[in-house]
């Protein structure tokens, strides 16, 4: 009997990994990349999450091969960008910049983006871009103290999660709520099935297991 093909996240992310549990799906290895996410100069906000997601997909790819891992697999990366026009607002790290793209984002319409990219058993690179368009309230002082107080922003693209407590400043949402999240459930599935991956043997799988437990 052929071996069931792995399925590797490149990435370290719980809300990534936390998604595709939400579809009966459990990655067999996290290959997350190391990378330098600085923008080019000049770089739109939708080349960035592309050229990031296949950049994680590449390197966990040679990570994979490192390990010697024999079999066939599928490798899926994603990187998601926060805009407002073309500024592309930094990953919440330090305070200062999360204050700042709180107040950049109060009271207006921002973009997010993901790139999705999957390299299938063959090696053939298939990559999705997906947007949501989101309009944030305006934004009092003490919205934005208590959110920082909360640390809920930290290492979270545009300085928020909106899964968290940052969902009550959502005053429109048009376009994938899981996007906004980390990873556009719908269009990462619809990669996979592309390239021939069974999501519901998984299923599957997942059902007999918690049986036998």
């Amino acid at each position: 009997m052929p071996a069931r093909p792995l399925l590797v996240l490149a990435s370290g992310s719980p809300r990534r990994l936390e998604l595709l549990n939400q579809a009966g799906i459990e990655p067999d290895r996290l290959l997350p990349a190391d990378l330098d996410e600085t923008p080019q100069r000049n770089e739109h906000p939708r080349s960035l999450a592309k050229r990031l997601s296949k950049a994680k997909a590449e390197v966990a790819a040679k990570a994979l091969r490192e390990l010697d891992i024999d079999g066939p697999s599928y490798i899926v990366a994603a990187d998601t960008v926060v805009s407002v026009g073309r500024q592309i607002l930094p990953k919440g790290e330090l305070v200062d910049d999360a204050v700042a793209n709180l107040r950049t984002l109060s009271g207006r319409t921002h973009r997010v983006y993901t790139g999705v990219c999957l390299i299938g058993p063959r090696g053939a690179l298939r990559q999705r871009l997906i947007e949501t368009r989101v309009r944030f309230k305006r934004l009092s002082r003490q919205d934005i103290d208590s959110y920082i107080a909360s640390g809920e922003w930290r290492g979270k693209a545009g300085s928020y999660a909106i899964q968290g407590l940052a969902g009550s400043f959502v005053v429109r949402l048009v376009g994938s709520y899981t996007n906004v999240v980390g990873l556009p459930l719908y269009e990462t599935l619809a990669l996979l099935a592309g390239e021939g991956y069974d999501i519901h043997a998984r299923w599957k799988a997942a059902t007999v297991a918690t049986e036998d437990a």
